[in-house]
């Protein structure tokens, strides 16, 4: 065996952990610990409703230490255009336990099917749209209203689900029964906003028959007609909340 220097053992070993660098990032592997770990999370099933779950959740606890985060999260019409940021950030808030335990109960239950379907970013575009979507239908019809609440974005899971199983066969119909006795609840309480829940299922049933019918016509499932059909029925709800401002006005 022959002797080597501290030194060179040191500059050998940068050179093999930087051989090993290039190696992995010429195979597509993450380089850095930190793309690692995003590579392991994303390889787990639904990473993105998962995702939207813990920082829903996150948000909850931080609601119960002092202070009003929920007033500075909450979608306000009045608000909304110097801080639009509220669109998504009212989905986060919820008004009591049971509110957050059943939107979160729900998007665990439809949520990963629709990810698997359609890919994990644009999931997360289609949830967030429709979350805003759902904040446009109420600066429409209670614009004196303050929401909280991820009920509007889960609607539109369920309006999706629908969609893209009718596009594809006959939709279940214990899923028909559970958004039925929703829509019901929805009207018999004042406190419930029924245009974020209405809304959001109108913009899921948009997004479900669109991604759906745009996948038949192609008999090649991609990530593009996805985001065609996403891209457009964000332009719409962005068209219709300029109206509402301009009748506002």
């Amino acid at each position: 065996m022959g002797v080597r220097c501290p030194d060179c053992v040191r500059e050998l070993r940068a050179e093999q952990q930087t051989m090993l660098r290039e190696t992995r990032a010429s195979n597509g592997a993450p380089r850095t610990a930190i793309g690692r770990r995003a590579r392991q999370w994303l390889a787990q099933p639904a990473p993105v409703t998962i995702a939207i779950a813990v920082v829903t959740a996150a948000v909850g606890v931080l609601q119960i230490l002092p202070g009003d985060l929920a007033e500075s999260l909450l979608f306000y019409t009045p608000f909304s255009l110097a801080e639009p940021w509220r669109f998504v950030t009212y989905a986060l808030v919820h008004a009591g336990v049971l509110h957050f335990v059943f939107n979160m109960l729900v998007l665990w239950m439809v949520g990963p099917p629709i990810e698997e379907r359609i890919g994990r970013l644009p999931f997360l575009a289609a949830y967030l749209v429709s979350v805003a979507g759902a904040a446009v239908a109420v600066a429409w019809f209670t614009p004196a209203a303050g929401v909280v609440g991820a009920s509007g974005g889960i609607y539109a899971l369920f309006g999706m689900t629908i969609g893209m199983q009718r596009m594809v066969g006959r939709v279940n119909r214990s899923l028909l029964i559970i958004v039925g006795i929703n829509l019901v609840i929805t009207f018999l309480f004042a406190s419930i906003s029924w245009p974020a829940h209405v809304g959001g299922l109108l913009i899921g049933l948009a997004l479900g028959f669109g991604i759906g019918f745009a996948d038949k016509r192609s008999k090649v499932r991609t990530s593009t007609s996805s985001w065609l059909v996403i891209g457009a029925t964000a332009l719409v709800l962005a068209a219709l909340f300029a109206a509402r401002v301009a009748t506002l006005l």
